[in-house]
């Protein structure tokens, strides 16, 4: 048999301290291995992302308000222009004549008559007299109607103040004259039906309590 080589063993103690716990000297300390470098923590969590409140919408802004010039001003209609002004006018003009051709001439022969401001204001005095009862047809019993009578003396007031120097002596005149004997007239129907107001409830029965 081949003669087996023999290998040498030397068996180091490498320990520290002896069996009574104390430091031995003399001991080849080996390069102890770096101790692992701890292992890294893993990344902290994000704390989750908060959801962001969203923005409340801002209150809706009222809309300005019109100011009563601006109501005044967009109420106002657009106005014909001067030629469509004169054109109406003189077609209307002449519209008179077939009004003559259709119901003849008038009995005074001078055609129809022109309404002045003196017409104007007869017509208004008329109304208001028939309103108020006191002109009436033969054989018709009065007939009352106080609230337009009261209507037609405040159309006639109106035109008072808003014609005032703009009036002949003669055309202010019969505005205040109508003016006084209308509203004369008024006070006399509102005097009589308070009266037969105040008789009518006189003569009814009392209730026996």
């Amino acid at each position: 048999m081949a003669k087996k080589e023999q290998q040498d063993f030397v068996v180091s103690d490498r320990r520290r301290f002896d069996p009574e716990g104390d430091r031995r000297e003399n001991v080849d300390v080996a390069e102890e291995a770096a101790p692992a470098p701890p292992a890294a923590a893993p990344p902290a969590e994000a704390p989750p992302a908060q959801p962001q409140a969203s923005k409340p919408a801002p209150p809706a802004q009222p809309e300005p308000q019109a100011s009563p010039e601006q109501d005044e001003a967009e109420s106002v209609p657009e106005q014909p222009t001067a030629e469509e002004h004169h054109a109406t006018h003189e077609e209307y003009k002449a519209t008179g004549k077939k009004l003559e051709q259709v119901f003849g001439p008038s009995p005074s022969g001078e055609g129809i008559p022109e309404m002045t401001f003196e017409r104007l204001i007869e017509s208004f005095y008329m109304t208001a007299l028939i309103q108020l009862g006191a002109l009436r047809q033969e054989g018709d019993s009065p007939r009352v109607d106080i609230i337009g009578a009261r209507q037609t003396i405040d159309s006639i007031n109106l035109l008072h103040d808003k014609t005032k120097g703009n009036l002949t002596d003669k055309e202010q005149s019969l505005l205040q004259n109508v003016l006084f004997e209308l509203r004369m007239a008024w006070i006399e129907v509102m005097n009589a039906i308070a009266t037969s107001a105040s008789k009518g409830a006189a003569g009814k029965p009392q209730e026996k309590k």
